[in-house]
């Protein structure tokens, strides 16, 4: 008769809150990397319609379509939900994707406050991504970094004599 370590579908070792864990950050690492690879398409093939705003926001966006801001901006959306998307590259992803995110929230916030749902549901998955790969931007958190002076870096120089 078969034990019942051999036959059971329960691995002791895999804890269920590690998988709902990764299962929760590659969801958000796939849905932040579709909606910025979408609307950083929509940037340059224009294929969502969508109305000028107005007031304040209009004028916003003016000028950031006639200084072609937004185009670089779109680039960048594009690049960074790719890496998201074939997962490579995240941090670097999340790096690029962090400011432009706070400006939408920004933008929403206090002109246009018509799509905030959406902008604070892209800042609450770059928060899960960030905290996933959190060991990547470690170097950043640092209150002191040791610097490496140049008498240091001659002292590791081994001589071929």
């Amino acid at each position: 008769m078969l034990r019942q370590e051999t036959w059971s579908f329960t691995n002791p070792l895999v804890r269920c809150d590690y998988v709902s864990v990764k299962i929760l950050t590659n969801v958000s690492r796939f849905l932040l990397g579709l909606i910025f690879l979408v609307f950083g398409l929509n940037g340059f093939l224009h294929f969502i319609p969508m109305p000028p705003p107005s007031g304040v926001a209009g004028q916003f966006l003016g000028a950031m379509f006639v200084s072609n801001y937004l185009l670089v901006v779109s680039a960048l959306q594009v690049i960074s939900g790719a890496l998201l998307l074939i997962n490579r590259y995240v941090a670097l992803a999340l790096t690029i994707l962090g400011p432009i995110i706070v400006n939408i929230l920004l933008f929403h916030g206090l002109m246009n406050p018509v799509g905030i749902g959406l902008a604070v549901f892209v800042a609450i998955l770059w928060g899960v991504m960030f905290v996933s790969v959190r060991s990547a931007f470690a170097g950043i958190f640092e209150a002191r970094v040791e610097t490496k002076t140049a008498a240091r870096r001659r002292a590791r120089v081994i001589s071929p004599v």
